[in-house]
């Protein structure tokens, strides 16, 4: 008959060699955001692998929201940060509060004429729900609890291809956690 520590120990040596054998099962692939691709506002498609390996912010945008003045600072984190790798993509979406009713011409106007974007402009696209674009479906499933509430939520992915922050429309682009969030990202290996 075993003794109480004999069968304690024992115990955590049958734990630890499952362990062990489980570590050496490779772990399965999952998705990440460079498998998804956007239609571009100006025609073809922005294909998230064309920029593998590189930290992405995705932005669901309109152009007539109370934060649609961040469309300047995210111009700024652009200019600072795309030689290092660095991408931004805004995404149009009339989700919430119908503040993106207008086609490609007006979205361009707001964004690229009155606030000089220069980086990515993605076609209109749902954000939410089960329309959803297949993109926001990922990061919803990924972060259930950090799903877009209103215009300019902010996905930050890492190099690997996965989330590594999310900041609500409240959290501007000159704000320190994104920068410090993207200046991580970038000297992630």
């Amino acid at each position: 008959m075993m003794d109480r520590r004999t069968l304690i120990v024992a115990a955590f040596a049958a734990a630890a060699g499952s362990r062990a054998l489980h570590a050496e099962q490779p772990a399965m692939s999952r998705i990440t955001a460079y498998a998804f691709s956007f239609p571009a506002l100006d025609g073809g498609d922005i294909r998230l692998a064309d920029y593998a390996g590189r930290p992405l912010m995705i932005v669901n945008t309109a152009s007539l929201c109370g934060f649609t003045p961040q469309y300047a600072g995210l111009q700024q984190l652009w200019t600072e940060f795309r030689d290092r790798g660095f991408v931004i993509i805004g995404v149009p979406s009339n989700d919430f509060g119908g503040q993106e009713p207008g086609g490609p011409t007006e979205i361009a106007e707001t964004a690229q004429h009155q606030y000089g974007v220069t980086f990515p402009i993605a076609a209109k696209a749902v954000v939410r729900g089960a329309n959803a674009h297949p993109f926001y479906r990922w990061a919803a499933e990924a972060r259930p609890k950090d799903v877009p509430r209103w215009n300019f939520h902010k996905y930050l992915i890492g190099r690997d291809g996965y989330i590594a922050d999310v900041f609500p429309e409240s959290v501007t682009p000159d704000d320190t956690r994104i920068k410090t969030g993207i200046a991580r990202a970038l000297a992630a290996a």
